[in-house]
């Protein structure tokens, strides 16, 4: 049935929370609404959760995990293929809530759904192919079998820049392996998670297995953490969110943890490097249908000083020359930013930057009219120590810099608490090699960049523990058990 909101139809209508196989309202019927950031206009009604849904939540999880858990591996994963099934059929009108939630273009939605379909078909594969294995007794005196089970209950707390893509990160593997998985999706984009909710329902995947809930901290985020029911905390968001998962979560029992925070990656070109390829990928993450709302975007663009001039008049011509739009718009680069939020931030961080020595060389600014639209911009600094270097931009905001010697980007490079991607651009194998194990992070993208569901996703320092993507995150969501046998 369409919600009507000051005479206006919702676009997405009204959506429940999903509890237990079932759609409920929750315990007060209280409600929120999701708004579109090309006019901030509503295009959602949300249903809020309430401590008593999330304690429901947590316990109908775990009666789905009992039954989950133990069903043959065949037939977990043909349940996974009926709602990869479903999700495919249904790809255009996830694409589109996609794109309204969160603002990207029509063709940059296209990853988040094929992440999710990627991400259930790559862990069935990865959890057929897992086996048993055993261990050499030293003594010849016993046998030893190493076996995987399932881990437990698993909370996923989802950011709202990839809605469907951050789903699929945690949904894959979590069911893959046999555990039940409470969602709780992001205020700012939680339609397309609660669509995904509605497909498991429609396919009637076994209750309690899914779970979506949407609220607020006190109400949903803190007792799903304080909780003794589930066995793994998982996240993709801020340094700071994390923090406060673990903080929160470690006072009632052990839990393990996968957390995939925050990013600040350096963008190194060298005066070899291919010039065209370095400003073809910085075009499309920082000014792109996510408007550079990306946990690997470059944030810190260090340029060699031999090249450097010619690399900032090209970037500066390719930000003046992007278009911005929404949805299917023709011809359109960039989105709107994802708030007024995202909008506050970004313009705070360059303002800021301006203070302590940046110069704007175009952009800077929120673009006139009641969307959240933001310039593409690009700052040259020459202030080592400005605050917006130690801070994530998250937005079309490129930071440039010069530098002189190797030694001296690798310092710039690593001064950072956050340490996810990083991008370097040469010719020279030998610079790249010693670049590559230099630079403090979790991934090192040399001349190019490539990303798949094969491929740890993970971060050092800040930046997270353990990782999502390949068969490596896998092991996060399984037990490994010794089995020792007296000969």
């Amino acid at each position: 049935m369409e919600t009507i909101v000051q005479n206006k139809a919702l676009k997405f209508g009204s959506k429940k929370l999903y509890i237990n196989g079932e759609f409920v309202n929750g315990a007060t019927n209280a409600t929120t609404f999701a708004t579109c950031p090309h006019d901030q206009q509503p295009i959602c009604e949300v249903a809020q959760a309430t401590k008593e849904d999330t304690e429901f939540a947590l316990q109908s999880a775990h009666e789905g995990f009992l039954i989950w858990s133990k069903l043959p591996l065949e037939e977990r994963l043909d349940w996974i293929d009926k709602l990869r099934n479903k999700i495919i059929e249904n790809g255009d009108l996830l694409r589109e809530a996609v794109c309204h939630e969160m603002g990207k273009t029509w063709d940059a939605s296209v990853e988040d759904l094929t992440s999710i379909t990627d991400s259930l078909a790559f862990y069935s594969h990865e959890m057929r192919v897992k086996s048993e294995f055993e261990i050499e007794d030293r003594q010849g005196t016993h046998t030893h079998r190493m076996v995987y089970q399932p881990l437990g209950v698993v909370t996923a707390f989802l950011a709202w820049n990839f809605p469907l893509l951050n789903l699929g990160f945690k949904l894959g593997p979590a069911l893959a392996a046999g555990n039940s998985i409470i969602i709780k999706a992001s205020e700012s984009s939680c339609i397309s998670s609660l669509m995904i909710a509605e497909f498991a329902h429609q396919i009637n995947f076994p209750k309690g297995v899914i779970t979506v809930l949407c609220g607020n901290r006190q109400n949903v985020g803190i007792p799903l953490c304080e909780s003794t029911i589930p066995k793994l905390v998982t996240m993709i968001g801020s340094t700071f969110t994390a923090q406060k998962l673990i903080e929160q979560s470690v006072k009632t029992s052990i839990k393990r943890y996968s957390m995939e925070c925050g990013g600040n990656a350096p963008f190194i070109l060298f005066e070899d490097g291919n010039m065209e390829d370095a400003l073809g990928i910085t075009k499309a993450i920082k000014f792109g249908g996510n408007a550079g709302q990306v946990c690997v975007a470059p944030n810190r663009f260090y340029i060699h000083e031999s090249v450097y001039d010619q690399f900032l008049l090209q970037l500066v011509e390719a930000a003046k020359g992007t278009k911005l739009g929404f949805f299917k718009e023709q011809g359109i680069n960039m989105g709107p930013l994802a708030n007024a939020a995202q909008i506050e931030s970004v313009s705070s961080f360059v303002n800021q930057c301006v203070e302590q020595g940046g110069k704007i060389l175009t952009g800077g600014k929120k673009v006139e009219g009641e969307g959240c639209y933001f310039e593409p911009t690009v700052i040259e600094l020459d202030n080592r120590r400005a605050d917006i270097l130690q801070h994530e931009v998250f937005g079309p905001v490129c930071v440039i810099m010069k530098f002189s010697t190797l030694e001296e980007v690798l310092e710039y490079a690593n001064d950072s608490t956050a340490g996810l991607a990083s991008y370097v651009f040469s010719e020279n194998e030998e610079i790249l090699e010693t670049v590559a194990m230099a630079l403090e992070f979790g991934e090192v993208q040399q001349n190019g960049v490539k990303y798949d569901i094969n491929l740890p996703h993970l971060g050092v320092k800040n930046s997270g523990i353990s990782m999502d993507c390949s068969k490596f995150a896998l092991d996060d969501y399984l037990v490994l058990k010794r089995i020792s046998k007296k000969i």
